[in-house]
């Protein structure tokens, strides 16, 4: 009864954390911190984030979330608002400790390009180099039966091998169970139980690495290699791809390679028992389609390190991870990729030759303008998109609802933290983005 009680008068109250510039801590926020003017932003502007995301904290639609905008490698705004755990009365921090879903997909991309430039990978490298179970797959191919007016499968010779190309920009013929329409892909996901992590009532990452890739490696393919842009497990291959060519775990490369040198203290696959207090927690159920809402055990260390979709990270981590990627590959001194690298990544990588039936910005905005490079969404014109930003921007984001992106024009550089796995958490990301541009004032 306490408990509720706390709660329903922290409802009340809506708790809300927005400091003034003064009041926050460069070392947890992450860069150092600017009064918006003196970016070419709008304070009272900016401030209207908060105000959006508190009426639905206040409407039950969201739980809490952390918001932090830079520009011109400053941060110029940094809010948080609502509950860590609304079921415990804790009011959302600055510092809480979010499981970011598919934003772990750029961090595993990073790492990839690492061993690029260390001379370990190339990236047309067929996958069987290093995992020689992927040679020799097969493909489900749909076939039209218009005399019973049904979709027939069968099974073909793949035409190439899937490259480490192909894991990076999401085209090495692999799906998500959950996504894709391949009936006999589905199924044989299902089988293997490489659903998508957390979303089922089993996790993924219970398997080993090398169980995970005898049992990916048997299931045919949904599309030939190199034709087609489909979302799917191509990143928790590639970690598997980055284990092999580096000789150690996924965490432990990425912990010593990036993690470490940017400082990013919070990121990790799992959360050690003195953090714990520190996670966000979603509401109970989501508002929007009335269904529980599921995520993942991170007190518990996986057996395999989910590159597609386990880590967890903190606002100011992942901002930092953002700044370097803006800067071109290096932040405070601390050199992680080459700037012609991050310029390879951010560049359009499936051209005219490969199709995309569900684009990249569709699938995580509602909205077309957007092609992929090597990890990221990246932005084609500065029209077209029914949202606003520059050619050239790139981005990602998780499915319990957190969302980056980085703007080189505008140098802007915001991380959107929430623990939402709700269909509307594209509504979200939306609004944020159109919030931080609307700010700009020089």
């Amino acid at each position: 009864m306490k408990r509720w009680m706390l709660g329903a008068a922290l409802v009340g109250a809506l708790v809300v954390f927005a400091p003034a510039p003064a009041a926050w801590s460069q070392a947890n926020l992450g860069l150092p911190q600017a009064p918006p003017e003196q970016v070419g932003m709008s304070k009272q502007k900016l401030d209207r984030i908060h105000d959006a995301l508190k009426q639905d904290v206040g409407d039950g639609k969201l739980a809490g979330t952390v918001v932090l905008v830079a520009r011109k490698g400053k941060l110029a705004y940094a809010d948080a608002t609502g509950f860590q755990d609304k079921e415990e009365g804790r009011q959302m921090a600055l510092d809480s400790i979010f499981r970011i879903y598919s934003m772990t997909k750029p961090l595993v991309a990073v790492a990839a390009m690492m061993l690029v430039e260390d001379g370990k990978i190339e990236l047309t490298d067929p996958v069987s180099k290093f995992l020689p179970a992927f040679k020799g797959q097969q493909v489900s191919v749909a076939r039209a039966d218009g005399e019973f007016a049904r979709v027939t499968y069968a099974t073909v010779p793949a035409d190439r091998e899937m490259t480490v190309q192909d894991l990076l920009r999401h085209t090495a013929g692999l799906a998500y169970g959950e996504i894709t329409v391949n009936a006999p892909v589905k199924d044989a996901y299902a089988k293997a139980g490489l659903y998508l992590t957390g979303v089922r009532d089993y996790d993924a990452r219970d398997l080993t690495p090398a169980e995970e890739v005898e049992r990916l490696a048997k299931a045919p393919l949904a599309h030939q290699p190199g034709t087609v842009w489909e979302y799917s497990l191509a990143v928790d291959l590639l970690g598997r791809v980055v284990e092999a060519a580096s000789g150690k775990r996924l965490a432990d490369f990425l912990d010593e390679r990036l993690f470490k040198p940017l400082k990013m203290q919070d990121t990790a696959f799992w959360v050690p028992s003195p953090k714990m207090g520190r996670v966000a927690q979603p509401l109970a159920v989501d508002l929007a389609s009335g269904q529980p809402i599921k995520v993942i055990d991170v007190a518990k260390e996986p057996k395999n390190d989910s590159g597609g979709a386990g880590a967890v990270s903190t606002a100011a981590d992942y901002l930092r991870f953002s700044q370097m990627l803006l800067n071109g590959g290096q932040l405070d001194g601390a050199r992680v990729l080459s700037r012609t690298t991050i310029a390879l990544m951010t560049s359009d990588h499936l051209g005219t030759r490969i199709a995309a039936p569900t684009t990249p910005g569709e699938l995580l905005l509602g909205t077309p303008g957007y092609t992929f490079g090597l990890g990221f969404a990246v932005r084609q014109g500065g029209g077209v998109a029914g949202v606003p930003g520059s050619p050239g921007e790139f981005m990602w984001a998780g499915y319990a609802g957190t969302y980056f992106w980085v703007d080189p024009k505008e140098e802007l550089a915001v991380v959107y933290m929430s623990q939402a796995p709700s269909p509307i958490r594209a509504y979200y990301r939306k609004l944020v983005k159109q919030l931080v541009y609307g700010a700009i004032t020089d």
